[in-house]
């Protein structure tokens, strides 16, 4: 892809995507039936999207993702987070 299209991404959405890519990349191996690693990814797509997550929601997710084996992506996480 081309750099434009990233920076403008990054104008609009106020999101550094050399941050999205080091999430991506740290998740390729990552153990989501792991309730600690799932909580630091939900702590780390917080943190990159500058939105905030209630620990009500935060259990909500890991619930999700651990115990129901829901994908763990970021459409997921934001859909989740959108329904408050």
């Amino acid at each position: 892809m081309d750099n434009n299209f990233f920076k403008n991404l990054e104008k609009k959405t106020g999101v550094n995507m050399k941050d999205v890519f080091e999430l991506a990349g740290s998740l390729q191996n990552a153990n989501f039936k792991d309730e600690k690693t799932v909580r630091n990814v939900i702590k780390r797509v917080s943190q990159i999207a500058n939105k905030p997550v209630s620990k009500e929601m935060e259990d909500k997710i890991v619930k999700s993702v651990v115990a129901d084996g829901k994908q763990l992506d970021f459409n997921t996480i934001s859909q989740m987070i959108n329904k408050k």
